[in-house]
């Protein structure tokens, strides 16, 4: 129960439903999950902890505000964090993980003609649990999930704006890249070309963002 509790409250927060520096109001999401407020506080102190919000003491809890420069920073650790995910995927990688980013490569590009953010979002998802299944090691999973969390609403953010095709081609040809690399076996190639895609797509995000924001 609080598990599923967890989920929809991190969703809304990540899908944007909840604005970052909006107030949560304890007694009402209390009241829709039908908990009391002391394990509804539990699934707080855990988003607080993950950095996705922040309890104020006598204010209530707050979604956490998009700090650009935190985000580059975060994302300098995921750098490394990939490439390992990358080196022992290609080590462990099973013919059944390289047919279903082959399929996943085809749901990606089905959606050029759909603007389907949510739908984008969900195929880089399945894409990262492929990898991480092929990785085989639940910490590094676990928490690179943590710190793609800390990241994923900047992205979300910029996904609708300029060219809807440039982010579904994006994500396409990084799982093909991807896709091949660990078809090679090759540890360190493999290691090389997930650090390479991520500069790229944290590459299009400073664009963007700049672009606007400017």
């Amino acid at each position: 129960m609080m598990t599923e509790i967890y989920t929809r409250i991190r969703d809304r927060i990540l899908f944007l439903e909840y604005q970052s520096g909006q107030i949560l109001n304890e007694k009402v999401l209390a009241e829709e999950f039908d908990v009391s407020r002391t394990p509804l506080r539990e699934v707080l102190y855990r988003l607080e902890w993950e950095q996705l919000v922040r309890i104020l003491p006598r204010t209530g809890t707050m979604v956490t505000e998009i700090e650009f420069h935190k985000m580059m920073n975060v994302f300098q650790v995921r750098l490394e964090i990939e490439a390992l995910a990358g080196r022992l995927a290609a080590e462990l990688i099973q013919p059944d993980h390289l047919k279903k980013l082959d399929h996943l490569r085809q749901d990606c590009q089905a959606l050029i003609d759909h603007r389907d953010f949510r739908g984008l979002a969900q195929i880089d998802c399945r894409f990262r649990d492929i990898l991480y299944d092929a990785a085989n090691n639940p910490v590094l999973r676990d928490i690179s999930h943590q710190l793609y969390n800390l990241t994923f609403r900047i992205w979300y953010i910029i996904m609708g704006r300029g060219d809807w095709t440039e982010e579904v081609h994006a994500l396409t040809e990084e799982i093909r890249t991807i896709r091949d690399t660990l078809a090679g076996k090759n540890p360190a190639t493999a290691s090389d070309a997930r650090k390479s895609m991520l500069i790229r797509h944290v590459e299009r995000i400073k664009r963007k963002f700049l672009e606007v924001n400017s």
